[in-house]
């Protein structure tokens, strides 16, 4: 299912482009975007007749798109072949090609599972 979130952050962001993309029947994409609507991941933007919609990321879409990326870095240095990875990140501010990378969001030093301790949080069942 994350791979509509995905088109449609590249810009393959109406209903046949993602359907060619992803090669899925026309009831299965309908179901997966009408759920990706009504969580709030995707909102519908009409732009012709019959209607036809197009699909745009909403702030909380494009943060499942951050996870998205730290997932495609696991990827990268697990899977990807000798030719390397199918996808590089630009970063806007300065230009680059950069990776993907955990950071603690108090001090800024690189955070990995082993360096944290996974404590109840507020919303922790009693």
């Amino acid at each position: 299912m994350f791979q509509e979130d995905l088109d449609v952050w590249v810009g393959i962001n109406r209903f046949d482009q993602i359907q060619a993309d992803l090669g899925i029947s026309r009831k299965v994409l309908t179901e997966r975007l009408d759920h990706l609507v009504e969580e709030g991941v995707l909102d519908r933007h009409p732009y012709d007749r019959r209607p036809r919609y197009e699909y745009r990321l909403t702030p909380k879409g494009m943060e499942l798109v951050d996870l998205l990326m730290v997932m495609t870095a696991w990827g990268d240095k697990w899977l990807a072949g000798e030719a390397g990875p199918p996808v590089l990140y630009r970063h806007h501010a300065c230009g680059e090609i950069s990776s993907v990378d955990l950071r603690c969001g108090h001090c800024g030093e690189p955070m990995h599972a082993t360096d944290v301790d996974a404590l109840p949080g507020p919303g922790a069942e009693p």
